[in-house]
């Protein structure tokens, strides 16, 4: 009879401490479309993504005319010339992806620069994330931006706008 009140206790306590939680979440996506920062950060990006775009694909066209040049005169050509030129199309079209990597790879210029520009956006995001957590007792927040598979959200928890309030409140 003890085991089965105390059982019935401990239930009792977690069902109450469980209702005392709060979850919530955000849209990061939404949050940051009203960021002004945010769209100067993009128009950055976009910017410079276009820059190296036309500067790899430059190179790529110098490699096809070097290669289109070299099969027009392949059979005028001796075995070590067609070897010279077949040479410099290799390592023309290596530098190209190379430059290209360099730009777009993972360690890219163009990815260190997103770091650079949007690390400060998303440190104020989550200061006010966590402010609003700490202050209204959440026990989490989830981010709808990220989360698949979610069938159903209720406005009444969404936390977005407070955020951009918090954030436009400083």
């Amino acid at each position: 009879m003890k085991k089965v009140l105390l059982i019935l206790l401990v239930f009792a306590a977690f069902s109450l401490q469980a209702n005392a939680q709060k979850v919530g979440y955000i849209d990061t996506e939404a949050i940051l479309s009203q960021l002004p920062e945010y769209a100067v950060a993009q128009e950055k990006l976009n910017s410079l993504s276009t820059q190296y775009k036309e500067k790899v694909e430059s190179e790529f066209r110098v490699v096809e005319q070097m290669y289109n040049k070299y099969m027009s005169v392949k059979g005028s050509l001796t075995e070590s010339q067609r070897a010279q030129q077949e040479n410099a199309i290799i390592s023309k079209e290596k530098s190209a992806k190379e430059l290209r990597n360099a730009y777009f790879g993972q360690d890219g210029y163009l990815q260190k620069k997103s770091e650079e520009l949007m690390q400060p956006i998303r440190e104020k995001v989550q200061k006010a994330i966590d402010k609003i957590a700490e202050n209204e007792n959440f026990m989490i927040i989830f981010d709808l931006a990220i989360l698949q598979g979610v069938v159903y959200d209720n406005p009444k928890y969404d936390l977005s706008a407070r955020v951009l309030e918090e954030i436009n409140a400083k």
